[in-house]
This record gives structure tokens, sequence and C-alpha cells, in this order.
């Protein structure tokens, strides 16, 4: 835990939140920078609701929700912070400005990471004179309770950088996964980008509804999906003959689906279905009501999975 015990966190909106509850959960100590006002407020706020749920997945390692506190620049919030994790908002223009403004106040170790979804680390360097411990860091919301980082450098990050984040991030208890080659949305987003469209597609198409949509894939292939990722699932699914037989016997099915599936772009007219279908599934419930069922869904998820991983 001495590694990395100073952090920083540029950005605190909803992911920014998260990533404070996290850190400070693992016993670090965490500097909270953001230019709204209620920051304080809004962060502690989301800290102590999240501080149950850290406890019930055992990710409270002697840690403290007052070891935070909050800084007026961003210079200050990074000045002695061995680690950042910047989360403003995903404009170049802001984030060129916020890397100029903090990269003569950084140590030299220094490790900054980006929780960027849909900017490339290229575009993101150029705001950097020496971009060389700047790395991707990208998250999924919520942070403090979802695993997955996504992790990259490239040809102008020093060597062990990419290294050192994610010894950070499994000190905190995240899972990573490198990425190996830039491209939009990285992995997991594209993963999901692409399920959400024949989502939507077979409800434009009337094959189902938004709420039976969903259904499917929460009482379906989304319990599969959090016990292990799609080739391993389909190689488990031909019995011994594995993955090989899995794809001779299953090749014509899926090119025949694949040949099938939508291929369309969210327009007014159809993000209106969408809103009204997703208005009737929540049956009333507020967003804050429905996040509280999902981070309690997950997080029981979590808990009942973590004896069994770790075998």
């Amino acid at each position: 835990m001495t590694e990395f015990n100073t952090t920083a966190v540029l950005g605190a909106g909803v992911i920014g939140a998260s990533w404070t509850a996290l850190f400070l959960a693992s016993g670090r100590h965490v500097a909270v920078h953001d230019i709204s006002p209620e920051t304080e407020k809004s962060v502690r706020a989301y800290v102590e609701r999240a501080w149950p749920t850290l406890e019930q997945i055992g990710l409270v390692k002697d840690g403290s929700p007052d070891r935070v506190r909050f800084c007026k620049s961003a210079a200050e919030a990074v000045d002695g912070a061995a680690f950042v994790q910047e989360n403003v908002p995903e404009r170049l223009p802001i984030k060129h400005a916020l890397y100029r403004d903090i990269e003569k106040h950084l140590a030299a170790d220094a490790v900054v990471a980006t929780s960027a979804s849909g900017l490339t680390l290229s575009e993101m360097q150029g705001g950097w004179a020496d971009p060389s411990r700047f790395v991707l860091g990208h998250p999924f919301n919520p942070p403090h309770l979802i695993p997955l980082v996504e992790v990259m450098g490239n040809e102008k990050t020093a060597s062990g950088v990419v290294e050192a984040a994610e010894r950070f991030y499994a000190a905190v208890g995240k899972v990573t996964i490198r990425v190996n080659r830039e491209v939009p949305g990285h992995v997991a987003n594209r993963l999901q980008a692409a399920v959400w469209r024949e989502a939507i597609h077979l409800v434009k198409t009337g094959v189902a509804s938004v709420e039976d949509v969903d259904k499917a894939m929460w009482a379906g292939p989304g319990l599969r999906w959090a016990a292990m990722g799609p080739t391993m699932l389909f190689h488990l699914g031909a019995g011994e003959g594995g993955l090989a037989a899995f794809c001779e016997r299953y090749t014509d099915s899926f090119n025949r689906w694949w040949d099938d599936l939508g291929v369309l772009h969210l327009d007014p007219a159809l993000s209106e279905t969408l809103v009204a279908g997703v208005q009737q599934e929540a049956k009333g419930k507020s967003t804050a009501d429905l996040s509280a069922q999902r981070d309690a869904l997950i997080a029981g998820i979590q808990q009942a999975m973590a004896p069994l991983r770790a075998k």
C-alpha cells in the first residue's frame, strides 16, 4: 500500500466521486479538484452513500472517508500526488488546458491516468510537453463497484508506466485489461455498443419491447457473461469438443444471425421510442432508486463471486 499512497482526482462528477470513494476505501489520501462550488458537498455525500457497498464487497482496506481534501486548483491537488486520475469533460480543449496547467506541478515519477472513453490517447497527448507519464485508465461506471479498467500506453509512454498503473489499479481492487491498439471506444464500450445496437434494432423492427429486450439480457446471457466472457462460454457450450466443435456445429447459424443484424443510427424519433419504452420499464421509479437497485444487485453478485474468483 506504500506505492501510490497519495492520489489526486481531477474532475469530481459521478466518475470522479466514485474514484474518490474507492481510493479512500483502499487507505489512500485523496486530493480532489473540480470547478463546481458544490464539489465538496456532492463528493462527501457520494462517498457516504458508497461506503456501505464498499464494505460489503470487501474493498475497505484500512480506509477512511476523512482522508480527503478539496483543492481550489488542479495544481494544488496534484502537488505531491503519486497517482492522478483525471475525469474532466471529454473535450480536447478542456483536457489540454488542464494538462498544461498541472504538468509543471507533478512529481517526476507521478502517473497520470485519464478516464476518457470517447477520446483517444494520442489525441489527448497533444496537451503535454512530455506525455511519457500519461496513460489511459478507463473505468466502467461506477468505478468503485465495477472492477474493469482499460489501460493503454503507446510509443510516447515511458517504460514501466503502464505496468505501474496496472499495479495501482490492482492494489485498489480493480481488474485491468491492456488495450494494444488505439480504436474509438477502446474495448468494453465497443462490445456494449454492439449489443445495444442490436437491442435497439429488435425494438425498432417490432420483435420485442424495450422491457423484454432488457429482460432477455439480464435473465439470459447477462448472467453467463458475469461469470465468463463469450468466447470461453462458447468453448464450454459444445462439451468436450470445446470451441472447435462449437464453431463446426454453429458456423452456419451464427453467419445467418450476423447477416441479419441491424445497422442503424440513433435519431430523434428512435430516441423517443426508447425513452417511452424505458419509462414504461421503470414503472415510476426514480433514477436514484433504480441506481440504488443496480448497485445492490451488482454488489450482491460481486460478494457472491469473490470467493470463487479467488480459487
